[in-house]
């Protein structure tokens, strides 16, 4: 059994370089489908989700590669507080019921990646030996 757990603590950055891409193709997603209507139509734009649009892709970009993830995950987790609370909040205290339960996922998941970092397959740790 301490073998197993050993393996799985060896594993453990890979893991984390994983969740910092996926989680970010996922939320590349919402940027590209505010201002391409792709993977399908988007929101009606007002100037504020301009903003957000921009933010998520420009932001989703850096993390997938993993350059300066720890400024651009405490911004994205900053974004998605900001999100939840003027646009999901107001509707209903249970982010299940007002829609916000992405919004709170991809906060806490950000914010664990602000303390972690960007794991070995990144371009802080190949280029700005960051950890």
């Amino acid at each position: 059994m301490a073998s197993l757990y050993a393996n799985l603590e060896k594993a453990s950055p890979y893991i984390l370089s994983i969740l910092r891409i996926v989680a970010a193709l996922l939320f590349l997603q919402h940027g590209l489908q505010k201002y391409f209507g792709f993977p399908s139509a988007g929101p009606a734009m007002t100037p504020l989700l301009y903003v957000q649009g921009a933010i998520e892709i420009v932001g989703a970009i850096l993390l997938v590669i993993g350059a300066y993830t720890r400024v651009v995950a405490f911004v994205l987790a900053g974004d998605m507080a900001v999100a939840y609370f003027m646009a999901h909040f107001p509707r209903s205290f249970f982010p299940a019921v007002n829609g916000g339960d992405a919004a709170v996922l991809y906060c806490f998941v950000f914010l664990y990646i602000l303390f972690a970092g960007g794991g070995p397959w990144s371009v802080d740790r190949a280029v700005l030996k960051q950890r």
